[in-house]
């Protein structure tokens, strides 16, 4: 008997394969497909000579640790110990399972705030627990009484995405001075905040858990060094959390990975000595304002993007067909792939809404942006 009998492919990896198929522009699956910053290809090389082949530590590689506390202290100002407080894992993926799984019980329940990512529910489920969809308002800002509303004796986490996938949109202060209220009236809840795409954020500055001295005593806080520096491949991130919680995560973390790819955590390490994270920014709101510009003339309604990299669309004036449908229709028709927007939501709601990702070489989104703009 399966475990996740309501789970199949992932909308991702169906789009992807319908894209191979029909020899589409992939803009579904979040990976960037220009090339890697030269320095850390050059760190690469050099790397490989080093005796850095055989199983590391289960935290992760101690000078890479340290990079990492350092990284934190100078983005956000807040001070964590390497050596109990940070865990590298294999992906941010690993990390939101490995810390659902560690610290979710049988009959827990846990919040998830739609549309969301689709890598939170699963591990839920395999714990016995259940997963509480709270959809977020319109203009997909927390709902915090709604929020409050779905809070139980049996609540135990609340997992939270800002910059936020699908949709673009960043917590503001008020939106945490909410958060910090809820999480002092109900001190039993955790908080997951993943923040993969905290170095991609534009007008709107990204504020981090990691900043708020209220939160970070129960909170678990999860990067990806995939996302930041374009090495999605590499299937690297980390998590930060209170010693108490990094304990019991590294419990199932020794049986999951034991310790993550050695050659890759010393290749970071040492490119976190010469990368500016800090111009992550500007150089993906160059891609999302280049890519909007092509998008001009098409049928297509832009929502508003503050981070990541992905870009709603609206196709209602299009067609009124399902998203799933029409993002079909799309890559057959127009050779070019995107993902429908209702994959994110518990309910599948559809509000003819679907995300393309912009993180493409300036060709790819001419080219593809031609296309769109004949649909």
């Amino acid at each position: 008997m399966s475990k996740l009998p309501n789970v199949t492919a992932s909308i991702f990896a169906t789009m992807s394969k319908m894209a191979t198929e029909y020899n589409a522009i992939n803009l579904a699956q979040g990976f960037p497909n220009f090339d890697l910053d030269e320095k850390l290809v050059d760190i690469v090389a050099e790397v490989v000579k080093k005796d850095v082949h055989q199983y590391l530590p289960i935290s992760g590689y101690q000078p890479l640790l340290t990079k990492i506390a350092t990284l934190i202290l100078d983005s956000y100002q807040r001070k964590v110990l390497p050596e109990t407080e940070i865990l590298v894992t294999a992906g941010a993926t690993q990390a939101l399972f490995t810390t659902i799984v560690a610290l979710i019980k049988t009959d827990d329940e846990v919040l998830i705030l739609d549309p969301s990512f689709d890598n939170y529910e699963a591990p839920t489920l395999l714990c016995n627990a259940k997963a509480i969809r709270v959809e977020l308002n319109d203009d997909y800002s927390p709902n915090w009484q709604r929020i409050e509303n779905a809070i139980t004796t049996k609540t135990r986490m609340l997992i939270i995405n800002s910059p936020h996938n699908p949709t673009g949109r960043i917590w503001k202060e008020n939106d945490f001075q909410s958060l910090e209220n809820l999480v002092e009236k109900y001190p039993n809840i955790l908080l997951l905040s993943d923040e993969v795409y905290e170095f991609i954020s534009f007008e709107q500055i990204h504020i981090s858990v990691h900043s708020r001295k209220k939160l970070t005593h129960r909170s678990i806080i999860v990067s990806s060094f995939g996302k930041s520096f374009h090495i999605t491949g590499w299937r690297m991130g980390y998590l930060v959390a209170p010693e108490y919680l990094t304990k019991e995560i590294k419990k199932v973390h020794q049986y999951l990975v034991f310790s993550v790819n050695s050659l890759a955590q010393a290749a970071i390490s040492d490119y976190l000595k010469v990368v500016d994270v800090s111009k992550l920014g500007s150089f993906y709101q160059e891609k999302r304002d280049y890519f909007r510009k092509l998008l001009q003339n098409s049928r297509f309604e832009l929502l508003p993007c503050n981070g990541t990299y992905f870009q709603l669309v609206s196709y209602a004036a299009i067609s009124e067909e399902p998203d799933v449908d029409f993002c079909k229709r799309l890559i057959e028709e127009h050779g070019v792939a995107a993902i429908p927007l209702s994959s994110f939501y518990g309910d599948g709601k559809d509000q003819k809404l679907i995300r393309f990702c912009f993180a493409k070489d300036n060709a790819t989104l001419e080219e593809a942006a031609k296309r769109l703009c004949r649909v």
